[in-house]
């Protein structure tokens, strides 16, 4: 059985992968954070948040380029603390990938029915999913330059809004009521800022999935730095961008629970009819289909890579005649369409399906984070020779300030956020048992140097 992947991928496409992935975080999701925190207290979160990724970002990298492999997070942990190392990585990465497209695919039917009211969002969620599965099955080179073009066409329609809404934007608007629906700080703004930690994340989150398609990179070790350098600079400004000028343009607390907040802020500036906000609607639609399309490339290679490793089915990391692993991509589809008519039949501490499935997915990024930051940790001590041709500057501070901050933030959400994090741990502990049940399985899975560092 063929499970060798096919190198493809230049400079420009894995920074369209590591921006494209992350950049429907900035069109929604993120407001939600307003309703927690309010403005100020929500622009203390993402300021803390935004250090977090960016030293996280800088010393990720050093792993991704010395060890440039499908399973991402999965085979640096595996190679730094052995299997059981590789399993708590591979599954929260999986949780990470496979719970955020539910909710940008609602989001993108939220869009839709901006312009068809009679359009069940939830129909256009599953649609996308069918379109957007097919196109990844049909290669990772067309995949990724249809990534690379709605990336740049999503970053171009955020500079839009933030020009478009300029005008009618008021710093006394963003700042009213701005600590959790207060005029000022006090002890009780705290803590919203720390229960707003997952819509901050949500701005930056999957941004690491670039690593996944590493195996498919020309040169990744000169190309993979440069994609992630210049993906976390544009994606802090535009964070930063969208989430203050949206603020500004009126009572924040309108945009602060709704899944398209972008339109109904320049709704307000330039009215229902404008030509702008109908284009905001149609254009905005590429920022969610570029994360959703990324997302998908994710999760599919983690499935591919867990299963060829012998932590899940072999069967789904069989390659399709386009060389992509089919199998796997379709796996994490139906859990995610499963994921999206699963609203209303449990209550998630009254969140809505988005927030929840947000919260999710951050919870696995996080946990995700905490122990690659440990793995480069072990990695320096254990293998001080390993070729590493991206070294993470300022270390040991920088990674350093990566993982106190991420274990910060888990606290936090654990602290916050207690049944779906009571979830999250039967998932990893789902995870567990199979792979106690499975050693034969990893045993006759094919070898790799990657892993073993052999």
């Amino acid at each position: 059985m063929n499970t060798q992947l096919k190198p493809t991928l230049g400079t420009l496409h894995l920074w369209g992968i590591a921006v494209g992935l992350v950049i429907s975080g900035e069109y929604f999701g993120w407001s939600y954070g307003w309703g927690t925190a309010g403005t100020l207290g929500f622009l203390i979160t993402t300021l803390l948040v935004a250090t977090m990724y960016t030293c996280f970002i800088f010393s990720f990298t050093e792993l991704t380029t010395a060890i440039p492999h499908a399973g991402g997070p999965f085979a640096y942990s595996r190679r730094a603390f052995g299997e059981r190392g590789g399993l708590i990585a591979g599954i929260a990465t999986l949780i990470e990938f496979v719970f955020a497209p539910p909710a940008i695919a609602m989001a993108i039917g939220a869009y839709l029915n901006v312009q068809y009211p009679d359009l069940d969002p939830r129909l256009a969620a599953v649609g996308a999913y069918v379109v957007f599965m097919g196109l990844n099955i049909l290669g990772v080179s067309i995949a990724a330059t249809f990534e690379l073009v709605v990336t740049v066409l999503a970053v171009a329609e955020l500079l839009v809004f933030m020009g478009v809404v300029a005008p009618g934007f008021s710093f006394s608007n963003f700042v009213l009521n701005g600590w959790s629906g207060s005029s000022s700080f006090s002890i009780d703004s705290i803590p919203g800022i720390f229960a707003a930690i997952p819509f901050a994340i949500w701005f930056f989150l999957a941004i690491e999935g670039a690593a996944m398609a590493a195996e498919e990179a020309k040169d990744p070790k000169r190309t993979i730095p440069k994609a992630y350098v210049g993906g976390i600079l544009t994606l802090v400004f535009l964070a930063l961008g969208v989430m203050v000028m949206a603020g500004g343009v009126g009572d924040w607390r309108q945009l602060s629970n709704i899944n398209d907040p972008l339109p109904q802020a320049m709704k307000a500036v330039v009215g229902s009819n404008s030509s702008w906000m109908h284009m905001l609607v149609w254009i905005g639609l590429f920022g969610l289909v570029a994360s959703f399309h990324g997302i998908i490339l994710g999760y599919s290679r983690q499935f591919f890579a867990l299963a060829r490793a012998g932590y899940l089915p072999a069967y789904l990391a069989k390659l399709s005649r386009f060389q992509t692993p089919h199998r796997a991509i379709i796996a994490g589809g139906l859990i995610g369409i499963a994921a999206i008519y699963s609203d209303g039949l449990i209550n998630l501490q009254g969140m809505s399906l988005t927030a929840a499935m947000i919260t999710m997915s951050v919870f696995g990024a996080i946990v995700m984070y905490i122990i690659s930051m440990l793995s480069l940790f072990k990695l320096r001590k254990t293998e001080p020779n390993l070729e590493r041709s991206f070294r993470a500057p300022g270390y040991p501070i920088v990674p350093g300030i990566a993982l106190v901050l991420a274990v910060v933030c888990l606290i936090a959400m654990a602290w916050f956020n207690t049944l779906i994090g009571l979830i999250f741990l039967g998932f990893m502990a789902a995870g567990f048992l199979y792979f106690l049940l499975t050693g034969q399985s990893r045993a006759a899975a094919p070898a790799d140097a990657m892993l073993t560092g052999l």
